[in-house]
């Protein structure tokens, strides 16, 4: 729960940090030596990168929907005896998706039966 209201919080929040970096940016880089500039200027990236990274769905970045996925019988599969599957029916309609698979893609967009499933792992 506590990361679910920092992530609906974080775009304003980053955002207010952000204005109160800027606004006392100018006022330390006059007061500061070459060092004292360089470790300004990154934490400057830093803020930057943080109000960017709050306003992203890095989610989207890691879930890959397989949209075409290609199909065949289970007696000219090529799957170990041991590989684990994830299986969906809808009545004499049946697929099986490999764990292997599923787990780089996590999104299987699919149609059993006639029925539209979306297979996840």
């Amino acid at each position: 729960m506590l990361a679910m209201a920092l992530r609906q919080r974080a775009p304003w929040g980053t955002l207010v940090l952000a204005v109160v970096c800027l606004l006392f940016a100018p006022v330390l880089w006059r007061a500061s030596n070459l060092w004292r500039r360089i470790v300004l200027s990154l934490v400057m990236l830093l803020v930057v990168f943080s109000v960017v990274m709050a306003r992203q769905n890095y989610f989207e970045w890691m879930f890959h929907p397989i949209e075409n996925a290609q199909f065949e019988s289970a007696s000219s599969s090529k799957l170990g005896s041991g590989e684990m599957i994830l299986a969906v029916r809808f009545g004499a309609d049946a697929r099986a998706y490999p764990v292997s698979q599923m787990a780089y893609h996590h999104v299987l967009n699919d149609v059993v039966g006639g029925v539209p499933v979306v297979a996840t792992y």
